[in-house]
C-alpha cells in the first residue's frame, strides 16, 4: 500500500506557499481601492486552511520518498496548485467560468502563456500580477524538479544529470538542498536584474517587475493584450531576449560559475548547441522577413531574434505578428517549437539534449554500417552514453509525437481547422504558449475556443511539462499494483 502521508505532507507546504503569494496581488488590488482583494484575501484563507490542515493531520516531514512517492507527488502537486490557483480567476471580477479560470492557472504554473483573457490592459494589478507570480513560481519549480525529482524518475534521458552519480569534483555544490537554495538565489538574482534593466529602459515599475518575472521564467504572460508589441519598446525587446536567452540554460552552471568555473557554461554541449541553432535560426528569419516585408534590416534582426527566442525557449511573448512574414517564417516557427532549451532551465519541449542523444545515437549507428565488427560509443560532454539513456530518450521521443498527433486529432475532432488544431496541439505539449493563425495565433488568445478544447489544451500542458511519462504513468494498473 502506498503511504500518502509524505505526498499530503509536501502538498500542504507547496499551498500554504501558494496561499502567502496570494498576499502580494491582495496588497497590490488594496492599494489602488480595487474589490478583487477581497477575492484573494478569500483564496489565500481557503488555501492556507487546506494546507495547514495537510501539514497538522499528516505530521510525516519525508527524509526520502521512494520513486513510486515521487511520482504520485509530481502530478498530484501540480494539479492541486492549479486547482487553488484557480481560485483568483475565477471569482475575481473577469467573467471567467472554472474552465477559463482552469485554463488560466495551468497556463501559468507550467509557464505555458497561453491565456483567454482578453481584456488585459484594463485588468486589475492584482490580476496581472497574480498570472506574473504563478508563472514565476512554475519556472523556479520546474528547475528543482529537473535536479532533485526527473533524474531520479529516469525519465527521457534526465539520469545524465543525476547528481548523486556524478563526482564530488562534478557538483555545483554538495547536497541538492543546497542546489535548489543556490538555484532560487541566482533566479531571484536575475529576475531583479532583469526588472532594474526594463525599468530604466521606460517600463513602468509594475510592468517592469511582471515583465521580469516571466521573462526569467520563459512563461510569456504580458500586461498587455499586445504582448511586448504594445509597449514598442526596442530597448526593453532587446533587454527581454538576453533574459530569455538566459533563463534557457541550465541554472546548476551559473552556481559553477559564481563558484569561479565560469568557462563549464561554454564548454557544456548544451549550450553550444543552443548558441548555434538559436543564431541559424535567427539569421533565416532576419532574411525571410528583410526580403519579404518593407523593413530595414536592424529592424528585421530585432524582431526575428525577439521572436525566435521567444518561441524556441517556449517564452510565447510578441514584438511582432510573425504569423505574416511569410510561409518560411511560419513554418520555422512552428518547427522550433518542438526545440526547447537545455536541461535544468525554465525551458519546455523536447530540450537540447536529447536532439544531441539522438545525433550521436545516428552517428554510431552509420558506423555501424561501415564497420559492422567495430565498437562505438556516443558521448554527452566527454561521458559515454549508456543503452540505458538511449533507449529512454527515443521512448520519449515516441510518446512525444503520439500524444502529440492524439491532442491534435482531439482538437480537429472537437471541430477546430486543421492549423489551429496541431499548432494549438504544438503549442500546448511544448508549452510554448502563442500557436498560429487568426484564432489563436500571435495576435489573438484561446478565449473562443470551446470548454472541451480548453480541458485538452490544459491536459496537453501538463503533460509536456512533468515531461509525459510522470503524468501517464499513473494511468497503467500494474502502478498501483506495485
Amino acid at each position: 500500500m502506498l503511504d500518502f502521508r509524505p505526498i499530503l505532507y509536501t502538498i500542504g507546504i507547496l499551498l500554504t506557499t501558494l496561499a502567502a503569494a496570494m498576499c502580494a496581488p491582495l496588497i497590490a488590488d488594496l492599494v489602488i481601492g480595487h474589490p478583487d482583494w477581497q477575492v484573494f484575501a478569500a483564496s489565500a484563507a481557503l488555501t492556507a486552511f487546506v494546507g495547514i490542515t495537510l501539514l497538522l493531520t499528516t505530521m510525516a516531514p519525508p527524509s526520502r520518498i521512494s520513486v513510486r512517492q515521487a511520482f504520485v507527488l509530481t502530478t498530484t502537486s501540480w494539479l492541486a496548485m492549479t486547482f487553488f490557483a484557480s481560485l483568483p480567476f475565477a471569482f475575481a471580477d473577469l467573467e471567467l467560468d472554472f474552465t477559463d479560470a482552469f485554463f488560466e492557472a495551468m497556463s501559468g504554473l507550467t509557464t505555458t502563456g497561453s491565456t483567454i483573457i482578453t481584456s488585459l490592459d484594463a485588468a486589475p494589478n492584482g490580476i496581472l500580477l497574480w498570472r506574473a507570480i504563478l508563472q514565476w513560481l512554475g519556472g523556479i519549480g520546474i528547475i528543482v524538479m529537473s535536479i532533485a525529482i526527473l533524474p531520479m524518475l529516469k525519465i527521457g534521458g534526465n539520469q545524465l544529470f543525476q547528481m548523486e552519480s556524478s563526482d564530488s569534483s562534478e557538483k555545483a555544490l554538495p547536497r541538492i538542498a543546497q542546489i535548489a537554495s543556490g538555484v532560487g538565489f541566482v533566479y531571484l538574482a536575475l529576475t531583479a536584474l532583469c526588472a532594474t534593466l526594463l525599468w530604466s529602459s521606460g517600463f513602468r515599475g509594475f510592468d517592469a517587475i511582471a515583465h521580469a518575472m516571466t521573462t526569467i521564467a520563459t512563461g510569456g504572460f504580458s500586461t498587455r493584450d499586445g504582448s511586448i508589441g504594445a509597449f514598442a519598446n526596442p530597448t526593453a525587446e532587446i533587454i527581454i531576449t538576453c533574459f530569455m536567452f538566459l533563463g534557457a540554460l541550465p541554472f546548476v552552471l551559473y552556481l559553477q560559475a559564481i563558484r569561479g568555473r565560469p568557462f563549464l557554461l561554454w564548454r557544456d554541449q548544451q549550450v553550444r548547441w543552443f548558441l548555434l541553432i538559436v543564431a541559424f535560426f535567427i539569421l533565416s528569419v532576419t532574411a525571410a522577413h528583410y526580403a519579404n516585408n518593407d523593413i530595414n534590416l536592424g529592424q528585421a534582426m530585432r524582431e526575428a531574434a525577439f521572436n525566435v527566442t521567444s518561441i524556441m525557449t517556449g517564452t510565447g511573448y510578441a514584438s511582432a505578428n510573425y504569423a505574416s512574414w511569410g510561409s518560411f517564417a511560419t513554418g520555422v516557427f512552428f518547427f522550433i517549437m518542438f526545440v526547447g532549451g537545455c536541461a535544468g532551465s525554465t525551458t519546455c519541449s523536447i530540450k537540447i539534449f536529447r536532439y544531441q542523444i539522438l545525433y550521436q545515437t545516428a552517428k554510431v549507428q552509420m558506423k555501424h554500417l561501415i564497420r559492422p565488427h567495430g565498437i562505438f560509443l556516443g558521448t554527452f560532454n566527454g561521458r559515454p552514453i549508456t543503452d540505458e539513456v538511449e533507449n529512454s530518450v527515443m521512448s520519449f521521443f515516441f510518446l512525444f509525437m503520439l500524444t502529440f498527433a492524439i491532442l491534435a486529432g482531439l482538437l480537429h475532432f472537437i471541430g477546430l481547422d486543421f492549423l489551429t488544431a496541431i499548432s494549438g496541439a504544438a503549442t500546448a505539449i511544448c508549452n510554448v504558449g502563442p500557436a498560429l493563425g487568426d484564432i489563436i495565433g500571435p495576435t489573438s488568445n484561446f478565449s473562443t475556443l470551446p470548454d472541451s478544447a480548453k480541458w485538452v489544451l490544459s491536459a496537453g500542458m501538463l503533460l509536456g511539462r512533468l515531461e509525459l511519462f510522470t503524468v501517464l504513468v499513473l494511468f497503467a494498473p500494474w502502478f498501483w499494483r506495485g
